[in-house]
């Protein structure tokens, strides 16, 4: 844990490096210092089908969630989503500055007692010799 899932509208395709963007937050939830290396993941889906408030073709939405593990600090979350959130808008400023483009970030807290996982992340080699 973390993992953070980038939902973006398809007519996004042309204007946005997406690729880029997904770099952007994970290096921005490593930079908090509140995240675990090894557990971070960070995706990005197309979102094909999809209606923005009038309906304006033009209109364009990013929405990242991130869902967390439990235990840290209300402040410590609200300063690490804040963080996140303001490299996710800073990167994103030239592109809302020419289209409507809504922004929205949401952390999800996961229940300790509900939440399965194997890692296995880190514990092969990067450039395994064959």
């Amino acid at each position: 844990m973390p993992h953070f899932i980038i939902e973006y509208s398809a007519n996004l395709d042309n204007e946005l490096d997406i690729s880029e963007f997904v770099r952007v937050i994970h290096e921005a939830a490593l930079a908090t210092g509140i995240f675990p290396l090894k557990g971070i993941r960070t995706r990005a889906v197309r979102r094909d089908r999809y209606r923005i408030a009038d309906g304006h073709p033009d209109n364009a939405f990013i929405h990242l969630l991130a869902r967390i593990g439990h235990g840290r600090t209300l402040e410590i979350k609200k300063a690490g989503g804040q963080a996140i959130f303001n490299a996710a808008t800073a990167h994103l400023a030239p592109l809302s500055d020419r289209m409507p483009l809504a922004i929205s970030f949401e952390m999800q807290e996961m229940h300790p007692d509900l939440n399965f996982k194997s890692n296995k992340v880190g514990h092969f080699p990067q450039n395994p010799q064959t």
